[in-house]
């Protein structure tokens, strides 16, 4: 699998977040409509088949994308000792 840039991953999730909050408070077909659309997005970014299964790969993405930039840090210490 292909993965997705940290910061569209991270707009991805913001948009479904944002329609999943909206649709809970004030469910329309709008809202309905905004919340399948980010799900969607969601699940190709992640190569998933489901909401549940999308957001836990993208938290395995995130962390996998905070660990590289920690140990790209280590790395520059040492380099820089």
């Amino acid at each position: 699998m292909i993965h997705p840039a940290e910061k569209e991953l991270r707009a991805a999730l913001a948009r479904f977040a944002d329609a999943r909050i909206e649709h809970d408070v004030r469910p329309t077909g709008r809202t309905s409509r905004l919340l399948e659309d980010a799900t969607y997005t969601l699940c190709v970014m992640t190569g998933a088949t489901g909401a549940d299964q999308a957001l836990r790969t993208a938290d395995r993405l995130l962390q996998g994308y905070l660990s590289a930039r920690e140990e790209g840090t280590r790395q520059d210490e040492t380099l820089a000792a």
